[in-house]
């Protein structure tokens, strides 16, 4: 069995593209979702990784299949749900940043329950990460969502829970009390900066991580392009981000996630692994899409000896 166990939904992605000269709107058609897109980044530094979900018998679920496939993601806790679809999200762009529009109502991912998990291969991984939108996406959902982190605890299994805050799934009060409750079960924490703003009410990047640390031993604070802020209860440091021509932000915080935690498991230290990390999110942004600008391990490597010398 894999490693590292990402646990959530996986989402067809329609990203807006710059409108042409003759004025349509072309969507660039990719794979998103954030921890399938954590499970990629991961698979992309060399990790083993396995995805935990369900996805439609449709045409969205064949693309998944053979894209994990490919991406050398463990697909043996997929299952493909008949009566179900594989959910979808568009990509928009302005000078605020990206949006999101979902229509994933109803997805086979949104149908699972406790009763579906695969307990014992979440056993026997070393890390399960999950996120906000699992626990968001239905009341099942969230119930299998905690059931995982609850076996994963019992089996000494580290638990990495990334926010992910999305509003249009459900309202702020709700979100604030289940996402901090699931923080509380977790060895490590990846909010970022705009998520805890609006969960904590808090403002100050300090503040906030002395908050979570009541909750989770590890914090690390996403910072966009500031970097991270990696604070644990006996030390904190902020990392800073690298520059670089960034046109689309979208799966950034995932891939930092994934590339973090391949590198903790291939034995590199917190810092080491996060500057890494650093370094794979920011690679992330130079395209458009979630999945296909995630770069791999040898051109992180050759980022960070070209900053290095």
């Amino acid at each position: 069995m894999p490693d590292m166990i990402c646990m959530g939904e996986p989402l067809v992605e329609y990203n807006l593209q710059p409108v042409g000269a003759d004025g349509r709107r072309l969507y660039l058609e990719g794979h998103g979702g954030d921890t399938s897109n954590a499970a990629i980044a991961a698979a992309r530094q060399g990790a083993s990784v396995g995805y935990l979900s369900a996805i439609g018998a449709d045409p969205g679920g064949d693309g998944f299949m053979a894209l994990w496939a490919a991406e050398g993601v463990d697909t043996a806790l997929v299952c493909r749900d008949a009566d179900a679809y594989t959910g979808m999200y568009f990509v928009t762009h302005d000078e605020r940043g990206h949006h999101f529009t979902n229509h994933r109502k109803g997805s086979a991912a949104s149908r699972i329950k406790p009763a579906d998990l695969p307990l014992e291969a979440i056993a026997r991984a070393r890390v399960l990460h999950l996120s906000g939108i699992t626990l968001a996406i239905s009341e099942t959902s969230c119930d299998a969502g905690f059931a995982a982190m609850e076996a994963a605890r019992q089996a000494g299994v580290t638990v990495s829970f990334d926010t992910n805050l999305r509003l249009k799934l459900w309202p702020l009060r709700r979100a604030a009390a289940t996402i901090h409750a699931a923080i509380a079960q977790a060895d490590i924490c990846f909010p970022s900066l705009d998520d805890a703003r609006a969960l904590t009410g808090l403002d100050a990047p300090d503040a906030i991580a002395d908050r979570y640390l009541a909750l989770c031993p590890l914090v690390m604070l996403k910072l966009g392009a500031e970097g991270v802020l990696v604070a644990t209860r006996e030390s904190r440091t902020t990392l800073p981000g690298f520059r670089v021509a960034a046109v689309d932000a979208t799966g950034a915080g995932d891939t930092f996630a994934g590339a973090f935690h391949a590198r903790r498991l291939a034995g590199d230290g917190l810092m080491e692994a996060a500057r890494y990390a650093n370094a794979a999110a920011a690679l992330s942004t130079l395209g458009y899409g979630a999945v296909a600008p995630m770069p791999r391990a040898t051109q992180v490597r050759e980022f960070l000896a070209a900053q290095a010398s």
